[in-house]
């Protein structure tokens, strides 16, 4: 009786094995229905929910098309631009788009979203599983200035916390229920003021865009841990109110690569334990690829790693090549940049200048490393079906 149960048990183990072999085959060769991504069981990758396959992230930021405008400044009146782009995102080899979108423009007020900005969030969700593209959605962005309201300005540091969930409820609340969404990204690297109060919400300005934002002006005797912990309580509860399911993160700047040492704050363990993986944003520097690697390692936590963002902006297009081949054991996902414009458009650009053609190039190489991405998660599915057998 026991060997029979044995046998049962090892053709079962089998069975399931070939399950997921053939789903790998078939996904090769033709599309299948997106299935909803989770964190594995040991906490050391992204999987599909129902064939438990690991998968890796391999996408782009969206974040802006060739002229700067950000995606919800166009989206509503350019549909068709948007549809196109997505078409060239999916021809790329990419897998995942990062879209960022402004608070000033989905909410038009600390307690309403905008019906219209709603309505053009549904219509993504359903282009982007046309395309079998999944969404890491960022919110909160106050990346143009002319976009931010009166009101939101005006509130207190508890008043804007309170419309920063109040955003993420409406989002989230359009959102639950879709496999498309592979995570919600709270806020693009927000940073805490030093020991002297700020009066500015936002720092660094770079070509009329504002990329970070702080969370609090002032600390008030509070400690940078203490803060960061109670906003991303505040918001991660907004969010499972209507979501329990979609992933969480938090892309940040890589303090411990730019100051040669120390520990991550968002991912400590009090901040980031309602964090479902790591999101760091990297752009190595010339000649110091191996520093660069050295201080990723400093991210990994016991969750999965994903670079959010990165470009050959600060080293050549064979170094940032190298960066990722070289993270791919630690990294489960890397996300670059698509600007609305494709290798041949940049080439044939009357005006371009070597902006365009590094861009180019990159792209090219972005679309080649895309087979090699895609092999990791084969390789990864292989092993646990040996596992399994």
């Amino acid at each position: 009786m026991n060997d029979s149960r044995c046998q049962i048990e090892r053709v079962s183990r089998v069975l399931i094995a070939l399950v997921i072999t053939l789903g790998f085959t078939a996904s090769s060769q033709a599309d299948e229905p997106l299935q909803r991504l989770r964190v594995s069981d040991d906490g050391r990758t992204f999987v599909t929910d129902d064939f438990d396959k690991p998968f890796a992230i391999w996408g782009v930021n969206y974040d802006h098309d060739e002229s700067g405008r950000l995606l919800d400044e166009y989206w509503i009146d350019e549909w068709d631009k948007v549809v196109e782009d997505f078409e060239e995102i999916k021809q790329l080899g990419a897998n995942c788009v990062r879209i960022h979108l402004q608070i000033g423009l989905y909410m038009e007020s600390p307690e309403k979203a905008s019906a219209a900005q709603a309505k053009q969030l549904e219509r993504l969700l359903k282009l982007a599983d046309s395309k079998q593209l999944y969404l890491d959605i960022t919110g909160l962005a106050c990346y143009h200035k002319s976009n931010i309201p009166d009101w939101l300005n005006e509130l207190s540091e508890a008043d804007r916390w309170k419309a920063q969930a109040k955003f993420w409820s409406e989002v989230s609340n359009v959102c639950s229920g879709s496999p498309v969404v592979f995570c919600y990204d709270l806020m693009n690297e927000p940073i805490l003021p030093g020991e002297k109060p700020e009066s500015d919400w936002l720092a660094g300005e770079l070509s009329g865009k504002f990329f970070v934002q702080r969370l609090a002006l002032d600390r008030m005797g509070r400690s940078r841990e203490q803060i960061a912990e109670a906003w991303v309580n505040q918001i991660v509860d907004a969010i499972r109110e209507q979501d329990s399911d979609t992933m969480i993160t938090v892309g940040v700047i890589p303090w411990v690569f730019a100051f040669g040492g120390g520990k991550p704050l968002f991912y400590s363990p009090t901040v980031g334990k309602h964090l479902d993986f790591v999101s760091v944003h990297f752009y190595p520097e010339k000649g110091k690829i191996d520093h660069a690697l050295k201080s990723l390692k400093a991210y990994e936590v016991g969750k999965p790693l994903v670079v959010e963002e990165m470009f050959p902006m600060k080293s050549g297009i064979d170094e940032l090549t190298t960066f990722v081949r070289q993270s791919r054991p630690h990294v489960d996902g890397w996300i670059s940049f698509y600007w609305g414009a494709t290798a041949d458009e940049l080439r044939a650009k009357e005006d371009g200048g070597i902006a365009e053609a590094i861009t180019a190039k990159w792209l090219d190489t972005f679309q080649e490393l895309s087979s090699e991405i895609r092999s990791q998660s084969d390789r990864r599915a292989k092993t646990r079906v040996s596992s399994a057998q």
